[in-house]
C-alpha cells in the first residue's frame, strides 16, 4: 500500500501535495519577495531583507518540497550544498522545524524570521510574503 501511495505521489502534481506559502511574521520590514530574493536569502547568499534588515530563514517539515519548488533541486542535492558551505565556513543553514506550528510559532515571535507552511495553517500572526504556487 505504501508503495503505491509513493507512486502516485511522483505523478501528482506538486501543487497537489501542498498548497506553500512563504511567510513572515506580520510586522515584518517587507509585505513581497521576489523568487530570486527567497532564492539567495535560502541558498544563503542573502542574510538581510530588500530594505536592509536582517532575515533568518527556517525550513519546515516540507522541506523537499519547498526546494523543489524553489529551485528545482532535490533534497540530497540541497544537503550537498549547504554541507559544502558549512564546511568552507562561508554559512549556516536555515534553522529546521519538524512541525508546521512551530515554525509559524517561530516566524510569528521573529519579525526578521521567514518561513514556508502550507496555506491552509496561516494564522493573523504572519503574513504572505511569496506563494509558492505561482
Amino acid at each position: 500500500m505504501k508503495i503505491a501511495l509513493l507512486l502516485v505521489s511522483l505523478f501528482l502534481p506538486i501543487s497537489a501535495l501542498a498548497d506553500l506559502v512563504l511567510i513572515a511574521h506580520i510586522h515584518a520590514p517587507v509585505d513581497r519577495i521576489s523568487r530570486d530574493e527567497a532564492i539567495n536569502i535560502y541558498m544563503g547568499r542573502l542574510r538581510r531583507f530588500p530594505s536592509g534588515e536582517s532575515v533568518q530563514p527556517v525550513d519546515g517539515p516540507a522541506k523537499a518540497q519547498f526546494y523543489r519548488l524553489l529551485v528545482n533541486k532535490e533534497l540530497a542535492d540541497i544537503n550537498a550544498y549547504w554541507a559544502r558551505l558549512v564546511f568552507s565556513g562561508r554559512t549556516s543553514p536555515p534553522r529546521s522545524f519538524e512541525q508546521n506550528q512551530a515554525v509559524l510559532d517561530y516566524v510569528s515571535a521573529n519579525p526578521d524570521a521567514i518561513g514556508y507552511v502550507e496555506r491552509t495553517e496561516l494564522n493573523a500572526k504572519v503574513k504572505v510574503i511569496l506563494d509558492m504556487e505561482h
